[in-house]
């Protein structure tokens, strides 16, 4: 892995820990309205786009409460999560720092592909001091299709000054996995609440359990 010159970093679940407030602000939403909710519905949709959730919540909960009710659930979960970002609530996930200090001395270049607005990205980046780390952003307003749909990976690997067999993907989600192999780029998966199947595995340079390990499986 000596020759590779960018990282596409995935976000939510991979730097930063907001799944589980993610999950909390959801669950604290359904609990205020009487909605049925736990974690394994969460879980369902883990590494989806916001509107594909919004989407199935509606179909779900629609016929039962009604699309009014549903929409002020939807917006109090976002909102409540909003405020935990901005409280700095998001914890960093174990070995960030020290892979962007080590990406920086060996001068590989870095980006972020994520599903999420660039309004969050950028709460999370500036909170924790690290917008100046990144070259490039692109969000989900930079795309007409989500993971596992290869386009957020293929706009992120366009901006860097390198072919795609020199860069390498970092994800947490199975999503993720499918859309770094549709795009045809290296990955590697630090799996943040989901355990991958071998069938995801296969379609992995490595599954790594934190992103401390990185550093010396680039150095191999």
């Amino acid at each position: 892995m000596q020759n590779v010159q960018g990282i596409i970093f995935d976000m939510d679940g991979l730097m930063f820990d907001t799944e589980t407030l993610y999950y909390k602000a959801t669950q604290e939403a359904a609990d205020m309205m009487g909605f049925s909710y736990d974690f394994a519905t969460y879980e369902k949709y883990i590494g989806v786009s916001d509107e594909e959730v919004w989407q199935a919540y509606h179909e779900m909960y629609d016929p039962l409460f009604g699309e009014q009710a549903v929409n002020t659930f939807i917006n109090y979960s976002f909102d409540r999560a909003v405020e935990l970002f901005e409280a700095g609530a998001a914890d960093l996930k174990p070995g960030l720092k020290e892979l962007l200090h080590y990406l920086q001395e060996k001068e590989v270049q870095r980006c972020v592909a994520s599903s999420n607005q660039r309004r969050i990205i950028d709460i999370l980046l500036e909170k924790n001091d690290l917008s100046d780390e990144f070259s490039h952003i692109v969000s989900f307003e930079n795309v007409k299709k989500a993971k596992p749909d290869p386009e957020i990976f293929e706009k992120a690997a366009a901006a860097f000054d390198t072919s795609k067999e020199n860069l390498l993907i970092l994800e947490d989600s199975k999503n993720g996995v499918l859309a770094a192999d549709q795009a045809g780029i290296n990955v590697i998966m630090v799996p943040d609440l989901i355990t991958p199947t071998l069938a995801i595995e296969a379609r992995t340079l490595a599954v790594l359990p934190t992103l401390n390990e990185i550093p010396a499986f680039l150095e191999k």
